[in-house]
């Protein structure tokens, strides 16, 4: 009698798949299985989990509706894992302090799965990773936990994650996924399963380390773009050219790449680069223009602020005695995700000139904003702001008129557009934008 493959067994619910990490990448992945099949949802913080259980989604992507017609069970409880087959460890990957690449997370999350991991499991990692990750770093830790021979008793896969905070177009099922196996047979297993809630199908790498590969390059590229842009309008700056404008006429042209200038933080464009670094040092290779566009993207928050502090002594201003608002607080539009945002580091300059700085986003927590960076949201807004600066294009900032920030803001006030969305609508105060 033949045996059952692992997609067989999931199919026929006589197994489970289970999500190991359930934050914005985790969490939709899970949900979209356990339409189809049975899921275990694991994440190692029991209030998250309450709040999924009662169908909220702590990163605020999800509305209640989506946890409907699913066969799930969410839990802080690893036992509950014994009962699934098939694994998915989809956890952060930050970088520390000095920017190198804190396994931290995947690494916990790795021995989870180890101390359950049976004969005939599949375990595929969705966390951005060096290319080298899943079978240098995470294998030997499952087979020594485990007892298990790695591809002989246990198979492993890489499929990386390609979801798009705040984007309900590019969503989990409606672009290609890449897989990758440790051996054929995984490849297929792994592709059948994805293939499940993916509608335009999967792309098979042919080795784990090419879809590791190809992830990290996937933002290291936007990364690279960006940090061009963002040098092209200092430059542009001096000459006293609006980037956007520039931007607008090059774009005419048909194979013209349209990137645009701005800060650059997150827990994806503004880190996964430093993974792509760190591995090529240890083969003996120093990545200029990788890391010329970290430099230069990690430098814009202290740039705009400057920038800011001239146009306040330009304006004839107190430096001491102003007061700046800035509007943003989160890494990108329309998310209330605050890691690694690049506006601290705009705040963070602009009170070294004694500046007094409120911050308001109708998106981001006052108390995550304090734990993390040391300032909160403005209970209220003033009306006389000698600066305001528009750092995150959230979709209520674009709809405010020159007639409103005249109403928050001090004679001889300053607007200062990071995105350049005003740039042809703010006619009486000051402008500036990158």
């Amino acid at each position: 009698m033949k045996l059952m493959t692992v997609y067989e067994k999931l199919l026929q619910k006589e197994s489970s798949l289970s999500v190991i990490g359930m934050g914005y990448v985790g969490l939709p992945i899970a949900l979209e299985f356990a339409r189809k099949i049975k899921v275990v949802g694991f994440d190692i913080k029991p209030d998250r989990v309450a709040m999924m259980k009662n169908r909220v989604d702590p990163s605020g992507e999800l509305a209640p509706e989506a946890f409907d017609g699913t066969d799930i069970l969410i839990t802080a409880n690893a036992e509950d894992l014994k009962s699934c087959s098939f694994h998915i460890v989809a956890v952060p990957t930050p970088v520390d302090k000095r920017n190198l690449p804190d396994l931290t997370p995947l690494l916990a999350a790795t021995r989870t799965v180890g101390k359950i991991l049976k004969k005939g499991d599949y375990v595929v990692y969705e966390s951005t990773v060096y290319p080298g990750a899943t079978e240098e770093d995470c294998v030997p830790i499952l087979e020594n936990l485990s007892g298990l021979k790695f591809i002989e008793d246990f198979k492993v896969g890489f499929s990386p994650e390609r979801i798009n905070p705040g984007d309900k177009e590019h969503t989990l099922t409606s672009v290609i996924k890449i897989v990758s196996g440790c051996d054929e047979e995984s490849l297929d297993q792994v592709a059948k399963v994805y293939e499940l809630i993916v509608k335009p199908g999967v792309h098979r790498a042919p080795t784990i380390k090419v879809a590791e590969a190809a992830k990290i390059i996937e933002n290291t590229q936007r990364d690279v773009n960006i940090a061009f842009m963002n040098e092209l309008s200092i430059i542009f700056g001096r000459m006293h050219i609006n980037i956007y404008d520039v931007l607008e006429a090059a774009g005419t042209k048909w194979n013209f790449l349209k990137f645009y200038p701005g800060l650059v933080g997150g827990h994806c464009i503004g880190v996964d680069p430093y993974y792509l670094t760190y591995k090529a040092e240890e083969y003996r290779y120093h990545p200029r223009v990788i890391n010329a566009g970290r430099y230069v993207n990690d430098s814009m928050g202290f740039y705009v602020a400057k920038q800011c502090v001239k146009l306040l002594i330009k304006a004839g201003k107190n430096i001491i005695n102003t007061r700046v608002l800035v509007m943003g607080a989160t890494f990108k539009e329309n998310v209330s995700d605050i890691r690694n945002s690049r506006v601290a580091d705009l705040v963070s300059e602009l009170k070294q000139y004694s500046i007094s700085v409120d911050v308001t986003d109708p998106y981001a927590s006052s108390d995550e904003l304090m734990h993390e960076y040391g300032f909160g949201l403005a209970d209220t807004l003033r009306d006389d702001y000698d600066a305001v600066i528009v750092a995150v294009n959230h979709e209520p900032f674009t709809e405010l008129t020159e007639t409103w920030f005249k109403s928050i803001s001090a004679p001889k006030g300053i607007i200062i557009d990071v995105k350049g969305i005003y740039r042809k609508a703010i006619q009486e105060l000051n402008y500036w934008s990158l």
